[in-house]
């Protein structure tokens, strides 16, 4: 529905959106998640039946690529695979031509890679957004490594255009967003397979001011598009002669992908039970099958383990160029994936927490949990300095 909610927020703003998809009735489908979404609206007295009218009517649903003629902006939003991607965005360019602007909305896969479906490059970014669209106030822009500045200004200029909040990275796999969402999601993970009780990894994710717990998240996500993500990354990376890395949350994502067939909500379960007219609530098994009395840890190192590697991960990110200022990492963090709101930010929460402070208590956590957890070198020579994250 990523695509179908794009078309929805550029709707909204008075942009004419034609909506493409394999056949008609998907894009019907799409259109129809406007209708429905307007429908709210006009219900709570937010919006006339007129203004819904005329909002649905810039929605122009088609099967045919030909319909994308005259369109200034294709945003291409289909499944993270590397050549399905390149597949629509070539065939949008052949109609489009020169002028458009051809943007990606990935979440992981490097801009700079997709880029070389289309024959300029110049013309190429990524625009990623975050689900469900209509509510999230983030989109992240991609800067690939041969996109021009005017297609970063046309890029920027759409985004505020949808009234939504811009942060502009640099090209990296996952870029900013989903790299740290990705540590957050992931260390969850872990600590369920280390035996630490499940309530307890999603309690203390929500005290330490997450909206929603990493496992229930993960749901949301779906594990097997989490497992899929990771074995497009491993084959990217080997392509490249790198090394791929582990981390002990891959153990427990195959498990319940692989033997227990339990692949996320729309899967009909993953970490969570979703009964028919019932609460969500931690499947049953979690604890017999992962839960160990002798592995439990602090609720204080369980706070700390989710909110320290999203944070840490920041600076790597700030450390390797891909963001190029601390306010899109703050802003970028809490607007995009939900990092703890009254901390300021990742790198904000760095700041209070005090650098020399929060390099002591990462040092623990490496020794006690893993070297994930080790300061970056930027950390520590800010802290040399007696500077911080400005």
């Amino acid at each position: 529905m990523m695509g179908a909610g794009i078309a929805y927020v550029s709707a909204c703003a008075g942009i004419e959106v034609v909506l493409k998809d394999v056949n008609l009735a998907a894009a019907e489908k799409g259109k129809a998640h406007s209708a429905a979404l307007l429908d709210k609206k006009v219900s709570r007295g937010q919006l006339t039946a007129e203004q819904r009218e005329s909002t649905l009517a810039r929605i122009h649903p088609t099967q045919d690529d030909a319909d994308l003629a005259g369109c200034d902006l294709i945003i291409e939003a289909v499944f993270e695979d590397r050549e399905l991607k390149a597949k629509v965005s070539a065939a949008a360019q052949n109609v489009v031509g020169a002028d458009a602007v051809i943007a990606s909305n990935t979440s992981t896969l490097p801009i700079s890679g997709l880029a070389n479906a289309v024959p300029d490059q110049g013309k190429f970014i990524g625009l990623h957004f975050f689900s469900p669209v209509d509510k999230m106030p983030l989109v992240e822009i991609i800067k690939g490594a041969l996109t021009s500045d005017e297609t970063l200004a046309r890029g920027f200029d759409f985004v505020l255009q949808i009234k939504k909040t811009p942060i502009v990275v640099n090209d990296s796999r996952g870029f900013f967003t989903s790299r740290v969402f990705g540590t957050f999601t992931n260390e969850g993970i872990a600590m369920l397979g280390e035996g630490v009780a499940a309530p307890m990894i999603e309690t203390e994710a929500r005290k330490a001011g997450m909206p929603v717990g990493p496992l229930a998240v993960s749901d949301e996500v779906s594990l097997s598009l989490m497992s899929h993500i990771r074995q497009q990354t491993a084959k990217d990376l080997q392509a490249e002669g790198r090394e791929v890395p582990t981390h002990p949350a891959t153990r427990v994502i195959d498990l319940l992908v692989n033997e227990y067939k339990r692949a996320g909500k729309a899967a009909g379960g993953g970490f969570y039970d979703y009964p028919a007219g019932g609460q969500k609530h931690l499947w049953p098994e979690l604890k017999g099958r992962f839960e160990q009395p002798g592995k439990q840890i602090s609720p204080q190192d369980v706070r700390d383990r989710l909110l320290f590697i999203q944070a840490i991960e920041t600076v790597r990110c700030v450390e390797e160029g891909v963001l190029m200022s601390t306010a899109d990492a703050n802003v970028g963090s809490i607007f995009g994936i939900g990092f703890a709101a009254w901390s300021g930010g990742a790198l904000q929460f760095i700041n209070q927490y005090g650098l020399n402070d929060f390099i002591a208590r990462a040092r623990y956590l490496a020794e006690q949990y893993g070297e994930r957890f080790s300061p970056p070198a930027l950390l520590l020579e800010k802290a040399a300095q007696g500077a911080i994250f400005a």
